[in-house]
């Protein structure tokens, strides 16, 4: 059960810019401001729900954008479990780029999206974008039935001021459905490596781990270096802990994870967990690689690290 928990949990990560924790949604000052409940919804339902307000931001757009999907689109265990609810629920994410318009219309696309959704009155999740950032990201969640989506700028070229768009719809946790429940893990099955996929993978988790200056923890079950593949798509995925860490030792971890993301290109999300610490998600724009960090309830804190084997076009925004 914990290996298919982890292998769901590898191809959520893959689509994921940031993820809803489970229902809940925090604002600026960290209360909670929406209902922690389960959600009442399926995979079908909340995958047409993720399709609708991907398509409310771009429809309306000029120039008119191409939809590129970016990795898989699984059904995935809940991020944030350590929330007290089931280890069961499930969410889904998509991520798409958006392409064929000038590299150089990245900002542009993301402005609209905000607009189109502002206009159907969804909330900021913290602040508006910052509009003098040749590459900005809106980060909003819907009402009431709270799914978080972002409009992120990528940097392509800083000196000529290119970016890459990209929007990313995660949904809230949900429970699953009896064919979700009993779906076959062989459908992310781990493949023959993917040597340059897992180097990435390697070298950005080495990076991370030298910016936390912790030691890490003996290597658990489900933790590790793989190369897995479903339907869509094949990726290498890194796993690893720290040792338990006091309240004070994480603040300052997360502290240093955040200034070393934004030091080499991340764009980074946050997660609000039952910890009390939101968790990091972050994504590189240049090779499309996802790293979460994820404080748990033992006081470790859990880092995943995941690169496409192939690497994303960066011709086009």
């Amino acid at each position: 059960m914990r290996l298919r928990r982890a292998l769901f949990g590898v191809a959520s990560l893959v689509t994921a810019i940031m993820v809803a924790a489970c229902g809940s949604s925090q604002d600026e000052t960290g209360a909670d401001n929406a209902s922690s409940k389960q959600v009442a919804m399926d995979e079908q339902q909340a995958m047409k729900r993720a399709e609708e307000i991907i398509h409310q931001a771009v429809d309306g757009m000029s120039p008119k954008p191409t939809l590129k999907r970016v990795g898989p689109v699984p059904i995935g265990a809940c991020v944030a479990r350590d929330d007290g609810g089931s280890d069961d629920r499930v969410q889904l994410s998509l991520t798409y780029q958006l392409t064929g318009v000038p590299a150089g219309q990245a900002k542009s696309l993301v402005r609209q999206a905000r607009d189109a959704w502002v206009k159907r009155g969804y909330k900021f999740q913290s602040s508006d974008a910052d509009w003098s950032d040749p590459f900005p990201t809106v980060s909003m969640r819907t009402e009431p039935d709270d799914f978080w989506m972002d409009a992120i700028t990528g940097v392509l070229d800083r000196a000529k001021g290119t970016g890459v768009a990209s929007i990313g719809v995660t949904s809230p946790c949900f429970a699953p459905s009896d064919a979700t429940a009993t779906a076959d893990p062989a459908s992310f099955r781990r493949t023959a490596p993917d040597e340059q996929a897992e180097r990435r993978a390697l070298d950005h988790s080495s990076r991370i781990y030298d910016a936390l200056e912790v030691r890490h923890a003996p290597t658990t079950e489900g933790e590790g270096l793989g190369t897995y593949q479903d339907a869509e798509a094949t990726y290498a995925h890194h796993t690893w802990s720290t040792e338990p860490l006091a309240d004070d030792t994480l603040a300052q971890v997360m502290q240093r994870a955040r200034a070393y993301f934004a030091s080499a290109g991340w764009t980074v999300r946050h997660a609000p967990m039952a910890t009390g610490v939101p968790a990091l998600m972050a994504r590189h724009a240049a090779d499309g690689a996802v790293a979460q960090l994820a404080p748990s309830t033992d006081g470790t804190l859990r880092v995943a690290v995941s690169t496409p084997a192939v690497r994303p076009g960066a011709a086009s925004v």
